[in-house]
């Protein structure tokens, strides 16, 4: 029993660690933080797809404590927030936003649309978590794009979060199904804990 634990704790450890690597491989960055990982989000899914969702929450935390550290080096400081925007800012779109990722194996029963909706929902929402602190915290309006503004903090917090979120959750819903397809590796995670 305690072999299984120790094998747990290192599988978490190696995805979280995988998580973060991916995360630095950005094929799109935006100017004001967000991008478009290789697939950054999918190894918390995959931990939590195998050992369900309490223990992906637990690596998926983890995750956010890397992810807020990686945000520190981006800027986060200087930002221009105040204390109290700053801790809702770190709560939020750190903590909040990258530990909601360990949902993913909700339905991690029912097969590939287990996976898929699993992982969706995951994705999902970690974009509400970035929207509503565009709403309530970074209260953005203006020039989106060339030729686009908007002084609705809501429709351009959709627009903004949604430009790299919905592109994350269709890569990651993706990488869940082919990794699903590969007999080997649905072999491995559906020798899923109870």
């Amino acid at each position: 029993m305690k072999n299984s634990k120790t094998l747990t704790l290192v599988e978490g450890a190696v995805m979280v660690a995988l998580a973060t690597v991916l995360s630095f491989i950005r094929v799109y960055k935006l100017p004001w933080g967000g991008s478009i990982t290789l697939l950054s989000m999918l190894p918390i899914a995959v931990f939590s797809i195998k050992h369900g969702v309490a223990k992906g929450l637990g690596a998926a935390f983890v995750f956010s404590l890397i992810q807020f550290i990686q945000g520190i080096t981006d800027g986060l400081f200087g930002w221009g927030l105040s204390p109290v925007m700053l801790v809702a800012c770190i709560f939020i779109d750190y903590l909040a936003a990258y530990t909601v990722l360990g949902v993913a194996g909700m339905f991690r029963k029912k097969g590939a649309v287990g996976w898929i909706a699993g992982t969706m929902i995951a994705v999902f929402l970690r974009f509400v978590c970035h929207f509503i602190s565009g709403v309530v915290i970074w209260k953005s309006f203006g020039a989106l794009w060339d030729g686009f503004s908007t002084d609705n903090s809501v429709l351009y917090s959709l627009l903004y979060n949604g430009s790299y979120m919905l592109p994350e959750m269709v890569f990651t819903a993706i990488g869940a199904f082919a990794l699903f397809e590969i007999p080997q590796t649905r072999k491995i995670l559906s020798t899923q804990d109870k």
